[in-house]
């Protein structure tokens, strides 16, 4: 009467056909050296096995009976004896009969505590119940898994080391590996329970896992549908049929809780459109032969289409006028029946009397529909409510963020009246921290009376600290080596604390900087800066950049802020800066003067060191819902900055910026900003041409902020364009851009202006920081003194004084002579005389050992030194808008953030640089 083990294959079989599912197997590290295995019973020893299923206990023989004389177990180890027995009725001295035989065999089994049992001795009274327990398992092994990891396996599966080995938890064990691979649309997947006996009476256990391929949704039937087509009502749903442009979806899988999800998203779109008596009556997904895809079909009843008809207010709370409350609603007599409408009205309804003060108002829809004039009247029912009142604030799961930091942006107090607007303002005002994970909400739960409302504001902490070391390549500025370390709630009081070191080819600074937002608990923002900058400004010639002017600034800046209402913001600031403004060596003549024959008189006229002692103030109206990505709301700031107030630079310098952003549902975000600005000097004349603004203290315009145009590739500049000769001697002016000297000067006026539209991607997408976009961009820089330009050459004449003339109608022309600072012009020794020929000297015949002397030897007619003629142009001071379009993309990525964008210049004045592919590494943005 023996039970000798059971098969496994039937088992899997039968949870294959059940479900149509299989499952996974972890990857098992080598067997401990040493470690010796035996096999269960036939199998040889030391190989893997099915883990058998239980077969029925053997039957005793009818004829077996009498009475209990002796009762013993054999082969017990781990399990007394007693323990063994109390599964069973059999007794010392107790009767027994073929079937209290049989019973105790089948109690036996179904403790699942052995893997073989037996009963002897029915002919004598002497019963022995001969066992042998189930092993210990040694070990937990997982094989094939790739798609899912191990540790994930090991969560959800029970059987665990050191642990009794039974069937049942092996069988349990392997439907939760099933429906983990279920869940990720992997239906072809199997599991197959294995087990290597060891010594001791140990076992391994091993899921041998064949994953499959993902069970893709080839495609979705619906039947039923007349007034939509398929393919609007596929654009409903989150899953989508399989094809290979979606072969990065996730949504392409199938997946039973997004069938069902699918048909809520079928039915609410119906009931937008009117359709109040829409249902599915099927939905059934099918499984090919090949397990590899499934066939969706839904069967849909789309009914008659419904207009609204008397809408109405039933309030029990004697504060509201029924009558305007109405006719407030979004809901209209005669316009299509749309239950997205109906939710809103819900709201709005929720969200006055919350204005009111009733924090738990119950707010019921009752509809009259009346299928004869397929009309739907809606009464909204107000039942009555007390006036509730902040009981208290609650605030957890902030570790390092002292409580008062989020209970001061918090606009209600306890035993304040309740109000729904001061709490939808205090989540914006709290997510706008940027301390805490997004979607932060208070909730609203009853308090100690029933008048009473708790307020609780559970918060998740991130991470305020950045610490950024990167090196990156910029557009702009080529190769970029930064460190930045922020700290934006250091100690937990909501300060912010920042140093940073930039250094690249063309720019270099370093910055400290500290904020306190609330100065001794007061609502008054104070902080500082300290700096100096390193910037040199370029232009290129070919595909070399040149140094033309730099500029180095040292100093520091005092601020302070003070709110003037919840919306509205003062702030003020000192500044005090060090300005040296210098040429390259290239440009300068021997003595360091500025030679304006290589700068341009405008360079020229910008040197010098100066002092700059500013005061401004800025005016700020925010009411956005985030100030880190906003998707609703409005920016306003309008800033004076009055120089003067000592120093050497008088000037007057006024912006305004504006944003709007509003959301459009399904994460799409769609914002219009604009700026502008102007600077007035309030110093004297510099003399005739020469703007009394100077050019570092000007505004400027292009990349990165308008994007389409290059570095400072917009508005007023200096083209010096050189004259090439050709082959046949004659010349004309040099049309490739990208050998032409552009020199931007920047302007005392600007305006920008962008509309943008944020495109939402899928989870997977969001997960690695990719935020795409597109936008349109009108601005202008424009408005100042039309500098004196710098004309080198001469007009060649024949030898009756006429100019010669190039093929085009242009005079041929050379290059004014080179002097030195005393007028002296230079020559080219032109000598036998090897040791002096090609030498220069001031000497227009003969030779001086010393250049600028007089005393010159020698009958040599010498060459004139020329500089190679050019001609200026002043172009770009237009207020006419400049135009772009594109598309870009914000990447947070491993190497620091990332933008690059693509934008084609539709409209441009004479003169602008234009850029049409732009990217940034390891620059914020």
């Amino acid at each position: 009467m023996k039970n000798n083990g059971f098969k496994v294959a039937g088992i899997g079989a039968s949870l294959l056909a059940t479900s149509m599912l299989a499952g996974v197997a972890y990857a098992q590290q080598a067997r401990p050296a040493g470690q010796a295995r035996t096999r269960q019973a036939v199998p040889p020893a030391g190989t893997r096995q099915a883990v058998p299923p239980a077969t029925p206990a053997a039957t005793v023989p009818a004829t077996a009976a009498g009475t209990i004389r002796t009762l013993r177990v054999e082969g017990s180890q781990r399990i007394e004896a007693d323990t063994v027995l109390s599964y069973t009725k059999l007794r010392v001295g107790a009767p027994y009969t073929a079937a209290t035989l049989d019973q105790a065999l089948v109690d036996l089994a179904a403790s699942d505590l052995f893997a073989d049992y037996s009963i002897s001795g029915v002919e004598t009274g002497d019963i022995v119940l001969r066992i042998r327990e189930n092993p210990i398992i040694n070990r937990v092994i997982l094989e094939g898994n790739k798609a899912i990891k191990s540790d994930k396996i090991t969560k959800e599966i029970k059987l665990a080391p050191r642990q009794i080995f039974t069937r049942t938890a092996v069988r349990a064990d392997v439907a939760r590996i099933v429906e983990l691979y279920r869940r990720q649309g992997r239906f072809a997947a199997i599991v197959e329970p294995k087990q290597v006996s060891l010594d001791q009476n140990r076992v391994d256990v091993v899921f041998e896992i064949a994953e499959g391929a993902k069970s893709k949704v080839r495609q979705i039937n619906i039947l039923g549908n007349e007034k939509f087509t398929d393919d609007q009502l596929r654009g409903e749903m989150a899953t989508k049929q399989s094809r290979w442009f979606r072969l990065l979806s996730s949504n392409t899988t199938y997946d039973q809780d997004r069938l069902n999800y699918d048909q809520q998203k079928l039915r609410q779109f119906y009931l937008t459109e009117g359709y109040a008596d829409f249902r599915v009556t099927s939905a059934v997904a099918e499984l090919t032969p090949d397990k590899r895809d499934f066939i969706i079909t839904y069967v849909v009843e789309e009914g008659a289409r419904y207009k609204f008809g008397d809408v109405s207010v039933d309030s029990e709370i004697r504060d509201f006028d029924n009558t305007k409350l109405a006719a407030s609603l979004p809901i209209k007599k005669g316009d299509w029946y749309n239950a997205k409408l109906v939710e809103d009205a819900l709201d709005s309804l929720s969200q006055a009397a919350g204005l009111f003060g009733y924090a738990f108002t119950q707010v019921d829809p009752e509809y009259q529909r009346d299928k004869d004039t397929l009309t739907m009247g809606i009464n909204f029912h107000i039942g009555q409510a007390q006036r509730t009142y902040v009981d208290r604030i609650e605030i957890n799961g902030n570790t390092q963020t002292q409580d008062k930091v989020i209970r001061r942006e918090i606009r209600l107090g306890e035993g304040d009246a309740f109000n729904t607007f001061q709490v939808k303002r205090s989540q914006d005002r709290v997510n706008s921290l940027g301390f805490f994970q997004d979607k932060f909400e208070i909730k609203q739960t009853p308090g100690s009376a029933p008048d009473r409302v708790v307020l609780e504001a559970p918060v998740e902490e991130k991470s305020t600290g950045e610490l950024q070391l990167s090196a990156g390549f910029s557009s702009l500025e080529r190769f970029i080596v930064q460190a930045n370390v922020t700290q934006n709630n250091f100690r937990g009081k909501g300060q912010t604390l920042s140093f940073g070191v930039n250094y690249s080819t063309y720019s270099k600074s370093i910055q400290a900087g500290f904020t306190e937002p609330y100065l001794f608990d007061k609502n008054i923002a104070v902080g500082f800066d300290v700096f100096r900058q390193d910037f040199n400004q370029f232009n290129y010639i070919g595909s070399d950049r040149n140094t033309t002017f730099s500029q180095v600034s040292t100093g520091f800046q005092l601020r302070a802020g003070v709110p003037l209402t919840e919306y509205w913001q003062l702030a003020g600031r000192y500044k005090l800066s060090y300005d040296e403004v210098g040429l390259a060596n290239s440009f300068l003549n021997s003595d360091g003067s500025c030679n304006p024959l290589l700068a341009g008189r405008y360079l020229c006229d910008s040197l010098g060191n100066r002092w700059t002692s500013s005061v401004g103030y800025s005016l700020i109206y925010n009411s956005l819902n985030s100030g880190l990505r906003p998707t609703a709301g409005t920016r306003f700031s309008f800033s004076q900055d009055f120089a003067g107030l000592g120093g050497d630079v008088k000037y007057i310098k006024t912006t305004a910026q504006a944003a709007k952003y509003y959301g459009l549902g399904s994460g799409f975000v769609f914002s219009l900003q604009g700026e502008g600005g102007y600077i007035r000097s309030l110093e004297k004349s510099r003399g005739p041409n020469i703007d009394k603004v100077r050019i570092i203290d000007r505004f400027y315009l292009g990349e990165p902020n308008f994007r389409g145009f290059d570095i400072r590739g917009v508005g007023p500049r200096i083209l010096r364009i050189p004259y090439i000769t050709n082959a046949d001697g004659s010349q004309q002016l040099q049309t490739d851009r990208s050998q032409i000297q552009d020199d931007a000067l920047g302007g005392r006026a600007y305006y920008l202006a962008r509309a943008e539209l944020e495109i939402p991607l899928g989870a997977g997408a969001r997960e690695l920081g990719l935020r795409p976009t597109v936008y349109v961009q009108a601005g202008s820089l424009f408005g100042i003194t039309r500098p004196s330009l710098t004309t080198n050459y001469t007009v060649v004449t024949d030898a009756a004084g006429k100019p010669i003339i190039n093929a085009d109608g242009s005079p041929r022309v050379i290059g004014n002579p080179i002097t030195d600072t005393a007028g002296n012009t230079y020559y080219t020794v032109v000598s036998s005389d090897a040791t002096i020929n090609g030498l220069t000297t001031t000497c227009p015949t003969g030779y001086s050992a010393t250049v600028g002397a007089t005393n010159c030897t020698g009958t040599s007619i010498n060459t004139v030194q020329r500089n190679q003629p050019f001609s200026e142009r002043f172009l770009g001071d237009s207020p006419k808008p400049r135009i772009s379009v594109g598309f870009g993309v914000n990447w947070t990525s491993p190497f620091g953030p990332l933008r690059i964008d693509i934008a084609k210049a539709l409209v441009k004045q004479k003169g602008d640089d234009d850029k049409l592919i732009t990217f940034n590494v390891g620059t914020s943005f």
